[in-house]
């Protein structure tokens, strides 16, 4: 159960350091730059993957690609929705991403549609229209309190069209890498090497982009890149350890992950950065960990 805690804690601080790094002068693309090779030395010392694997003819190559360039996208999506919608809206939205994996599985990959997760579905695609609903004017909770001169590296919002996108993406995202890390799973390649391959090309990929935009580097950001590495990778390992201390209970792990998350980040937003919950969003909330119950494997 150790394992589930810091899985949770270490995915809601990665929301809490993505939400302070405006007010603390950090870059976001230089912090995202310098949080995957930290993740690779951490998968190299903690998973021992063995790189010759990615030599062998089976390696999923489009998917380890596309993994290396949608991971720091996603990232930099998160950092715009958390800045703007606040904690506990995105992490809902991170959470309700499940529905484009399990909607994949119906669609693409043959599997049987039960009641419970059509109405799972339902359910879920109900709290995303909860979290998304803006009546009126954005919560004042929304507003970054930083300050309102715009930085390098800053996410830009657009208004509530721009917040909606962000979130949008954020979904849509996350639900995609699923997707890609499923592929990556039914490979030959054991996971921790192709792992090591997402986060090398991640690197390299927003490591590219910092160059060609000849990006001035702080060593602010660099020290938050690598307790952003830290956080990120720590999340993934203890997630992997929590299933292999629950291998008969899958659905213990998947469960109490997202509905931690969601539950977590609530109580860290609404107390810590005094963000809003109107009706619709609370809404949204309980209907999101009703939607992850009806959806959990039976």
């Amino acid at each position: 159960m150790l394992s589930l805690v810091a899985s949770v804690a270490s995915s809601v601080a990665v929301s809490v350091l993505l939400k302070v790094a405006r007010r603390q002068n950090i870059r976001v693309d230089q912090a995202i730059a310098v949080n995957y090779p930290v993740a690779a030395l951490l998968c190299l010392a903690l998973l021992h993957p063995q790189p010759e694997q990615l030599l062998a003819p089976g390696t999923p190559w489009w998917v380890l690609i596309l993994l290396g360039l949608l991971l720091p996208g996603i990232f930099l999506a998160m950092a715009g929705a958390v800045r703007h919608a606040g904690i506990v809206v995105s992490d809902a939205a991170q959470r309700l991403s499940l529905l484009i994996p399990l909607a994949a599985a119906f669609l693409l990959f043959g599997e049987t549609a039960s009641p419970a997760k059509l109405a799972g579905m339902a359910v879920a695609l109900a709290a995303l229209v909860c979290l998304l609903w803006q009546p009126g004017r954005m919560d004042i909770a929304a507003q970054d309190s930083a300050g309102p001169a715009a930085r390098p590296g800053d996410i830009p919002s657009g208004g509530r069209a721009g917040t909606l996108t962000v979130l949008l993406c954020v979904w849509a995202g996350y639900g995609a890498i699923d997707i890609l890390f499923k592929q990556m799973a039914r490979s030959a390649v054991d996971f921790a090497s192709s792992l090591l391959a997402a986060f090398v090309l991640a690197g390299l990929a927003m490591g590219a982009w910092l160059a060609s935009r000849r990006a001035r580097w702080r060593a602010r950001s660099v020290a938050a890149g690598v307790l952003l590495g830290a956080l990120n990778f720590s999340n993934i390992y203890f997630y992997l350890r929590a299933h292999q201390q629950y291998p008969d209970n899958p659905t213990l792990v998947f469960a109490s992950m997202n509905i931690g998350v969601i539950g977590l980040g609530a109580l860290v937003g609404a107390w810590v950065f005094k963000e809003g919950l109107p009706p619709n969003k609370l809404a949204g909330l309980v209907l999101a960990v009703v939607a992850i119950g009806l959806l959990m494997p039976r």
